[in-house]
C-alpha cells in the first residue's frame, strides 16, 4: 500500500487541557489554572462594528465572557472562530443587550476545534458600556511541548493499531493499475470525501476522472469507504506510466473530537499516561532489572475499532 500524507490533522482527539486534567497536572491554584484575555476592552463604545482581538485557544477549554454595563442602545455580540486568524466563521451569538437587560455578565463555553477565537460586536442606536474577555483554562507547565508531542505520539500509535486515521486528514493513495473488480477500497475508514482521482498515461498526460460520472463514492460510515464504478462503465483502458500512475486523494477521520468514540479517546489517554510516566526508561522500579510490560487494556478498548482489511 503506497500512501502519502497530504495534510495532517489540525487538532487532536485529546486536547492538551484534557490531557493535563487526566495526568492531574495543575498549578494547584485556581488563578494559576486560568488566563483571561480581553478581546474587546471594557469601556463606553459608540455605535458601529468592533472586531475583537483574536485569542489562541487550540487545545484549551475556553469561556467567552460578555460584561455589560449601562446600555442606552443595543449591542449584538457574536463569537467567531478561525484556523488561520484571517478567515472567520460565526459560532454563536449572545442575547442582544439592551437597557432592559444591561449591567449583567453573560457567558458562553466554546467547544470548537479551531485555533483562534474572537468576538464581533455591533453597537446600534446609542453608545453602550461593555467588554468581552476570553477565559482559557489550562495550567501552564514547564514541559508543555513534551506533553504535546506525547499526545501526538499516542494518537499515532492508536492509528497504527486500529488501521484508522482519527482526526480529519488528507491522503494520497497510489495504485499501479486499475483493479479487475468494479470497486477500489479506500484505507483508514471514516471516509469523508474523495477529492480527486487522476491517472497518467505512458506519454505523461494526466487525466482527472469525474465524480458521479466515472466513479461513485461510498462513504460507509466508520467502515472502509469505496470508489465504485457506476452501471455500464469501465475503468480507463489507457496505457499507464510505470510509476504510481493512479492517485486517489481522499479525506478521512472524524470531523471533531466530540465524535471520536470514548473507547478510542480513553486508549489514547492511557498511552499518554504511560509515555509521560515512563519517558526515561521502560522498566518497572518495583523489581529492579525487570522488563517493562505494556498495559494491554488499551488494546482491549480498541479491539472493536480495528479495521481488518488487508491492503
Amino acid at each position: 500500500m503506497k500512501l502519502k500524507l497530504y495534510s495532517g490533522p489540525s487538532s487532536e482527539p485529546v486536547p492538551l487541557a484534557e490531557a493535563k486534567e487526566y495526568l492531574r497536572l495543575t498549578t494547584e491554584t485556581f488563578a494559576g489554572d486560568i488566563e483571561s484575555v480581553q478581546s474587546i476592552a471594557p469601556g463606553s463604545h459608540v455605535t458601529g462594528t468592533i472586531n475583537g482581538t483574536a485569542v489562541e485557544v487550540l487545545g484549551l477549554r475556553a469561556v467567552v465572557e460578555l460584561s455589560a454595563g449601562t446600555c442606552s442602545g443595543t449591542v449584538d455580540v457574536t463569537i467567531q472562530d478561525s484556523d488561520d486568524g484571517s478567515t472567520w466563521a460565526d459560532v454563536e451569538a449572545f442575547t442582544q443587550v439592551t437597557a432592559a437587560n444591561d449591567n449583567t455578565t453573560y457567558e458562553k463555553a466554546y467547544d470548537g476545534i479551531k485555533r483562534y477565537l474572537r468576538v464581533v460586536a455591533v453597537v446600534a442606536t446609542d453608545s453602550c458600556e461593555f467588554g468581552v474577555s476570553i477565559i482559557k483554562k489550562s495550567a501552564t507547565i514547564a514541559e508543555e511541548s513534551l506533553l504535546t508531542s506525547i499526545i501526538e505520539a499516542a494518537r499515532e500509535r492508536v492509528e497504527e493499531y486500529t488501521g484508522r486515521k482519527i482526526m480529519t486528514q488528507t491522503w494520497d493513495y497510489y495504485l499501479d493499475a486499475f483493479p479487475e473488480e468494479d470497486y477500489i477500497v479506500i484505507p483508514f475508514g471514516n471516509l469523508q470525501d474523495v477529492t480527486s482521482i487522476t491517472y497518467t498515461d505512458s506519454d505523461g498526460n494526466t487525466t482527472t476522472m469525474t465524480a458521479d460520472t466515472d466513479y461513485v463514492v461510498e462513504k460507509n460510515g466508520e467502515g472502509l469507504g469505496r470508489v465504485v464504478l457506476p452501471n455500464d462503465t469501465e475503468w480507463p483502458t489507457a496505457t499507464l506510466k510505470t510509476s504510481n500512475p493512479i492517485v486517489i486523494r481522499f479525506v478521512c477521520g472524524w470531523t471533531s473530537a466530540s465524535l471520536v468514540p470514548e473507547s478510542i479517546k480513553t486508549a489514547i489517554k492511557m498511552l499518554i499516561s504511560d509515555l509521560w510516566e515512563n519517558r526515561e526508561s521502560q522498566t518497572y522500579s518495583v523489581v529492579p532489572g525487570s522488563l517493562y510490560v505494556e498495559n494491554a487494556t488499551y488494546q482491549k478498548l480498541l479491539s472493536s475499532k480495528r479495521l481488518r482489511w488487508q491492503f
